[in-house]
């Protein structure tokens, strides 16, 4: 009956494991009670991306990697010493084990809650948001139990992003500042600052044992105002500035609006946009005329120098018989190229030598 009650009074572990259901435990401290004894010869299983503490008294003793372990004194010499456990037998190990999860945590969010300063050449001073993911993993174990962890039941994701995300954003300054990029390249090199961001977060996160495996810039958005001027300048840059290009966009806007006010009491604004459109109408038909019809030479023949009616004096064409002006028949004959005065029988013009018809 008495060794019943000592048997009940205390449990044996043989097989200490844990098996990770969630995807958002970093730390797991195995459960022990007072009942519990962790014996000189039981079996430890430590499975892939996982690592397993033993903490004595708030120190960290032993460390084990992915793997099966018989404990014993030879894999276990910290807790061996401090126990002066002797070889072989079951003595009891008096010890708090910790899994430490070193697999990768990806797609952790990031964004910024105030706006970033950047200086551009083309803007000036300017204010940048932007957001993406990261993804992070514990490279050492004990220095990350020692800064971040301590001594609680469950450490999760929640605990430690909250700490990852300042060091992100320090990350994304640094990155905008050292690459002197300007506005209207940043969304062509959000690749080239995701790499700069992780090289400028790594330092941090080493600190506390964890390292930064990448950081994925997903939008670096400008203020309102400053993409409504990229939206203008993007505007003029299509349109062949020849011809005022600003000036007749901001005028079309204006006779728009003012064609879209319909009221009778705003005469005035009724009148700027006629003038406007009136003014425009003139201008392109202007440009029409002057530029894009050609000009057609005169056909008509010119007029004969000294080549006059008989009759009334008008001026007539080479070769005419009856004058445009009063209907009188010429009797003389005149050359037809040059309108000098022939003879009745002259074959050739004395004049230009032009033959005679």
């Amino acid at each position: 009956m008495g060794l019943l009650n000592l048997f009940n009074k205390r449990q044996l572990l043989k097989v200490i494991e844990w098996e990770d259901n969630s995807k958002n435990t970093l730390v797991y401290r195995y459960p022990l009670t007072d009942r519990d004894e962790i014996m000189n010869s039981s079996t430890l299983v430590v499975r892939p991306s996982q690592v397993a503490l033993f903490i004595h008294k708030g120190e960290i003793a032993d460390i084990f990697a992915p793997g099966t372990y018989k404990l014993a004194t030879e894999n276990i010499p910290i807790i061996t010493r401090l126990f002066a456990l002797p070889t072989g037998g079951n003595s009891p190990i008096k010890a708090e084990i910790y899994y430490v999860n070193t697999k990768q945590f990806t797609a952790n969010k990031w964004g910024t809650q105030n706006p970033i300063m950047m200086r551009d050449a083309d803007f000036g001073n300017v204010r940048l948001r932007g957001y993406g993911i990261y993804s992070f993993k514990v490279d050492d174990a004990k220095l990350f139990m020692k800064e971040m962890f301590g001594t609680n039941q469950i450490y999760t994701l929640n605990d430690v992003t909250e700490y990852l995300k300042p060091l992100i954003i320090e990350g994304v300054t640094d990155a905008i500042a050292e690459s002197k990029i300007s506005a209207l390249d940043l969304a062509a090199n959000y690749k080239e600052f995701g790499e700069k961001v992780t090289e400028c977060a790594q330092a941090q996160f080493a600190k506390v044992g964890l390292k930064i495996t990448n950081c994925v810039i997903e939008n670096l958005s400008l203020p309102e105002e400053v993409e409504k001027a990229l939206d203008e300048r993007t505007k003029l840059g299509v349109l062949e500035d020849k011809m005022g290009t600003y000036t007749q966009m901001k005028a079309a806007n204006a006779m728009e609006d003012a064609a879209k006010n319909t009221s009778g009491g705003n005469l005035a604004g009724l009148g700027i946009g006629l003038g406007a459109g009136g003014a425009i109408g003139n201008m392109f038909a202007n440009n029409l005329t002057t530029t894009n019809v050609p000009k057609v030479e005169n056909q008509s023949k010119p007029t004969a120098a000294g080549k006059k009616c008989s009759n009334c004096g008008h001026a007539m064409h080479a070769g005419a018989k009856f004058c445009p002006e009063c209907g009188a028949k010429q009797e003389a004959k005149f050359c037809s190229n040059c309108g000098h005065k022939l003879q009745e029988n002259a074959k050739f013009c004395p004049e230009c030598g032009n033959k005679v018809e």
